[in-house]
């Protein structure tokens, strides 16, 4: 199995997880989320503003809002992204991402945690997506800004045969309803 074809494969199960009981789910991974977010004392944290098949992680940003920590999301530029401050409202763009307005105001800055969203893995923990390599090359750049990285699904889709290259992000922890790696 090469890695288009496992992402076909995973994207189905998303899909299908996505109808049953996602709220359910939801609820396991950000409780675990969040328990990480305190083990790792982060304060600063990257997020996502979440797709139909991806973790909904709304509820878990408006608790990190009012307790004051640092948010960041993507913000789309070209082939790949940077970071803004998470601030209301957003607005729907490219692909059906919601972001902020354009933001100049962010300084690099250590990331203590980033939650990165992910369609599969495999044996070597890196990160199948949906296919645009957007993470993939803001990786490249911020990986020395990065602390940590969790992924997170819905539904956890792992090869045990390695199908991810070199360049696809690694994580430090998976957690899904069905796994959890810290």
């Amino acid at each position: 199995m090469n890695k288009n074809s496992f992402r076909a494969l995973c994207l189905k199960r998303l899909e299908k997880a996505s109808k049953n009981g996602a709220f359910k789910k939801d609820r396991i991974v950000l409780d675990s989320l969040y328990q990480l977010i305190n083990q790792c004392k982060a304060k600063r944290i990257m997020l996502y503003l979440p797709l139909g098949t991806e973790v909904n992680i709304g509820p878990l940003i408006n608790r990190l809002r009012r307790e004051k920590k640092d948010l960041y999301v993507p913000f789309m530029e070209g082939k790949s992204f940077r970071l803004v401050k998470y601030r209301l409202p957003l607005e729907k763009k490219r692909f059906g991402i919601k972001e902020p307005k354009d933001s100049r105001q962010f300084k690099k800055k250590q990331i203590d945690l980033a939650i990165v969203p992910i369609v599969g893995s495999d044996s070597t923990l890196r990160r199948v997506g949906f296919g645009k390599g957007m993470y993939d090359r803001f990786y490249e750049k911020e990986i020395k800004n990065i602390k940590k990285t969790v992924f997170v699904a819905r539904q956890w889709c792992y090869s045990k045969k390695e199908v991810t290259d070199y360049y696809d992000v690694k994580a430090d922890s998976i957690i899904t309803p069905q796994y959890i790696h810290f």
